[in-house]
């Protein structure tokens, strides 16, 4: 006895397995629940929309049969938009001798009883992948791929196998989807047998491990007594003398931005021209009188770092 997933647990699952997912408006709560339950889930159904442009008429659906006409639609660039959650119009009645298979997770798939007892609209989750289904429109390999990602995602996170994986057609005499060949015009038919081997071979592996994140950028780092030093001593030199070239140059290049120094000025010596920029640093912080003599103090070099992307150590 499944508890069908939440709006949420469900995009979560589908991003984990890699799914390309969008969310078409409203749909977290379209669906036909007041025609009758919702769950126990037990299974997912593949279908094919047999048209083109078919996103519109899975959501809304047609006067005789509203949407949602199923869960999700997959477009042949294998992009799957959120359709509805809950009681979907996408599955009909269904075969207890199919149903029953799908419930012991059977490697068997009878071929349909003609009696169809089973409400299949509230027992299984359903896909609407973008396909003609006149047996020639084929499958592109990425609609394939992130067909059988879906599938993976609602199994791992009910804990099923791929047998609780059917096709329209093993669930109702009355369908005979999903078909057409995969990959090219002249690729291989659609097999459910084949599809659930997909299926099972993924949720095996287990699921995608993130691309590794790229680690953190280092800052550059500008030591306070450094810059204090040079405040002090580069005036009294030869023009140009330098006492921390690589740490003042920091400092200038942040005053420039700052517009507090011509840029002609940035040349690693922590000078009259920087002293008189950075006094201006000061004043433009709030500081007054000694505190804004242009020497650098650990507040105001911090906060100059801050906004030019490097740390300050004492």
């Amino acid at each position: 006895m499944a508890t069908p997933l939440t709006a949420d647990a469900m995009l979560k699952a589908l991003k984990a397995e890699g799914v390309t997912v969008r969310e078409s408006s409203g749909w977290r709560t379209h669906n036909r629940n007041h025609k009758g339950a919702w769950g126990p889930v037990h299974g997912v159904v593949i279908h094919h929309t047999a048209g083109r442009d078919s996103l519109n008429l899975c959501i809304k659906g047609t006067g005789s049969l509203p949407g949602p006409l199923c869960h999700a639609h997959l477009s042949k660039d294998g992009t799957l938009t959120m359709v509805g959650h809950g009681r979907a119009n996408h599955a009909g009645t269904f075969a207890r001798n199919a149903h029953e298979a799908v419930l012991r997770e059977s490697t068997t798939h009878p071929r349909p009883a003609r009696d169809e007892p089973i409400d299949g609209n509230a027992h299984y989750y359903g896909i609407e992948i973008e396909n003609l289904g006149d047996g020639k429109d084929f499958y592109p390999r990425e609609q394939y791929d992130a067909a059988v990602a879906y599938a993976t995602a609602i199994c791992r996170a009910h804990g099923w196998t791929a047998q609780s994986v059917i096709g329209h057609s093993e669930g109702t005499t009355r369908k005979i989807d999903p078909k057409g060949p995969i990959g090219s015009a002249s690729g291989p038919a659609w097999d459910m047998n084949a599809f659930r081997a997909d299926v099972q071979k993924r949720l095996d592996a287990g699921k995608p491990k993130p691309a590794p994140a790229k680690p953190a950028a280092t800052k550059p780092v500008v030591d306070l007594s450094n810059v204090v030093a040079a405040a002090r001593r580069d005036p009294r030199l030869v023009q140009g003398g330098t006492t921390h070239k690589a740490h003042v140059l920091l400092v200038e290049k942040a005053l420039a931005a700052e517009g507090l120094l011509p840029k002609k000025w940035v040349d690693g010596s922590f000078g009259t021209k920087t002293v008189t920029a950075y006094a201006a640093w000061q004043r433009k912080l709030g500081y007054r009188g000694s505190d804004a003599d242009g020497i650098p103090g650990m507040t105001s070099l911090k906060k100059l770092g801050e906004r030019h992307g490097w740390v300050v150590k004492a």
